[in-house]
C-alpha cells in the first residue's frame, strides 16, 4: 500500500492512490566533519548503511479557514472548528496509544492552512537505507495511522 521515494536524502511516502501521505527523514547520527555532511550522507545511501530510526512527518490537519477566499457565517465557522477539534482529538489518542510524546507540530511547508506533526521513530533493529528495509520498519506505523483515519 505504501511506496517510498528518495528525494534529497529524505523519503516521500505515497499511499496506494499515489498521494503523499508522509515524509521520513532518516537519523544519520552524528556526522564528522560537518563540512562534509552531504558527502557522508550520500555515501551512507550508496553503501546502504544502517540507521536506528528517524523522523516521520505527517500532514495533521487542514483548518480550511485560512485560505484567501474563505468566507463563512458563524455557524459554518463553528462547524469547521469542531471538525478541527475532532481531528486533534484523534491525533491525541494516536499519540497516547503509541506512547510517543516527543512530537512537535508546525505549519506545513506547502500549505499555510495546514499543520504537520513530526515524531521520532525508533526501529526494532538497525536498518539499511534501502527503501524496502525502511518501509518494513515504517509500515506498521503508517498502517495504524491509516486504520485510524489519520493518513
Amino acid at each position: 500500500m505504501w511506496k517510498l521515494e528518495e528525494e534529497n536524502y529524505y523519503f516521500k511516502i505515497y499511499d496506494s492512490a499515489r498521494q503523499i501521505a508522509a515524509y521520513f527523514d532518516p537519523d544519520y547520527g552524528d556526522i564528522y566533519p560537518q563540512e562534509k555532511e552531504l558527502e557522508v550522507i550520500e555515501r551512507m545511501h550508496k553503501d546502504n548503511e544502517k540507521i536506528s530510526g528517524g523522523f516521520l512527518m505527517v500532514p495533521m490537519l487542514k483548518f480550511g479557514i485560512f485560505d484567501i477566499d474563505f468566507e463563512s457565517d458563524l455557524t459554518g465557522l463553528e462547524k469547521q472548528l469542531e471538525a478541527v477539534n475532532q481531528r486533534i482529538a484523534r491525533w491525541k489518542n494516536f499519540i497516547s496509544e503509541i506512547n510517543n510524546h516527543a512530537h512537535f507540530i508546525r505549519i506545513s511547508h506547502t500549505d499555510q492552512d495546514m499543520l504537520s506533526i513530526t515524531f521520532p521513530i525508533k526501529f526494532s533493529k538497525p536498518t539499511s537505507l534501502e527503501k524496502k528495509d525502511l518501509l518494513e520498519e515504517i509500515e506498521p506505523m503508517l498502517d495504524l495511522m491509516h486504520i485510524q483515519g489519520l493518513v
